[in-house]
């Protein structure tokens, strides 16, 4: 089986700690059917390695997903993907995507930069979850 390697990448000014983002960066990739069933996660080493941090903070990350049920240690061999979030895949998700590229262009182009941006994101974002709840009750 093909094996899929995500590339970690840290934000040492987002306020959320370096596991937490190892761990949100393999959900939102399993989410986006970028990691699949039986895919390997980089080794412990190499993400060490990649974004010079400590190996325990790499052991958490991949313990958490662990004990979430996505992946599953083997020992001497590496770890590896177990579930899979979404059965929706990245290309039946190719029109939504397309949209947010171009209301994202949009933004830009009225002047907002990427921390604007994420924030007009995130609030709209609670704002049309707080929305779906009242439809719901």
């Amino acid at each position: 089986m093909e094996t899929t390697v995500i590339e970690f990448h840290l934000d040492g000014g987002s306020g959320v700690s370096p596991y937490q983002q190892i761990v949100k960066q393999v959900r939102h990739a399993l989410r986006l059917g970028l990691l699949r069933l039986g895919d390997q996660l980089p080794t412990v080493k190499d993400v060490v390695a990649q974004l010079a941090i400590n190996p325990n903070t790499v052991l958490k990350a991949y313990r958490e997903l662990e004990h979430d049920g996505l992946v599953a240690a083997r020992p001497g061999v590496g770890t590896f993907i177990t579930r899979e979030l979404t059965d929706t895949t990245f290309a039946a998700q190719g029109p939504l995507r397309l949209d947010l590229e171009r209301w994202l262009t949009k933004a830009r182009r009225a002047g907002l930069d990427d921390e604007s941006i994420e924030a007009l994101f995130q609030s709209s974002f609670r704002s049309a979850g707080q929305a779906d709840q009242e439809d719901i009750a």
